[in-house]
């Protein structure tokens, strides 16, 4: 079995690597995990996790609009700085 790499997912059309995590399942996980901040700890971005963790997701408000950016951007990144898939 071969260990994916970064370019093993392709790239974008502005030629930036993808990511081996997926938009999709990070959106959907903030909408209904936000609260606990389990969309941010998915792509790797730990402190704003704890963060949303803390404010229960901002009162829900900070995890609904994070969670529909994630679906609706093609710009956000994982802790690598990969776009994510998707």
């Amino acid at each position: 079995m071969t260990v994916p790499t970064p370019t093993s997912y392709g790239v974008d059309p502005q030629g930036r690597p993808y990511s081996d995590k997926s938009k999709i399942v990070a959106g959907i996980l903030q909408i209904f995990l936000g609260g606990l901040g389990i969309g941010r700890f998915y792509v790797g971005s730990v402190g704003v996790g704890v963060a949303q963790l803390l404010t229960c997701g901002g009162l829900g408000i900070w995890a609904l609009v994070d969670g529909i950016l994630f679906l609706t951007s093609n710009d956000r990144t994982d802790k690598q700085g990969r776009v994510l898939r998707g």
